[in-house]
């Protein structure tokens, strides 16, 4: 079954701040919205769910950093991890089939945190704990047939 890194997410306390920082470094913002409602609760696992989001992609076209910023709830801080800890905010993949992958993951004990949302009739996505504690996003966009 194929699987490509669709992107990395990343908090931040200062979403303008960011990106004005990755622009620097050369990265290019595709898009930004502000991001809510029972498709983002459901899809983050998260009740309330608000933030301002903005996608950056690498020169090469390969690399997306997705940034956001917590409205609500509000964001909690913690120190910068260090190279040698566990753990990051989340990695999310383009899957073909989000059902097929839900089952290899169930069969290694992994499940959404929620559910599966469907976000404006473009994508399936959920949120779920994989190994370690990571923080994982599945997504299926979505065809004609699929809608």
């Amino acid at each position: 079954m194929p699987i490509a890194l669709d992107n990395v997410g990343i908090a931040v306390d200062d979403i303008e701040a960011a990106i004005t920082f990755f622009t620097d470094l050369g990265l290019t913002v595709l898009g930004r919205d502000t991001v809510s409602g029972e498709w983002a609760d459901t899809a983050v696992g998260l009740d309330g769910n608000h933030a301002k989001i903005a996608v950056l992609q690498t020169p090469d076209g390969h690399g997306r950093l997705e940034l956001f910023e917590y409205l609500h709830p509000d964001a909690i801080p913690t120190q910068p991890t260090l190279p040698n800890e566990i753990g990051m905010h989340r990695v999310a993949f383009s899957v073909d089939d989000i059902d097929a992958s839900l089952a290899i993951a169930a069969r290694h004990g992994y499940h959404p945190l929620r559910g599966v949302a469907t976000y404006e009739d473009i994508y399936k996505l959920t949120y779920l704990r994989g190994p370690s504690g990571i923080l994982l996003m599945l997504a299926q966009k979505l065809t004609p047939a699929d809608r």
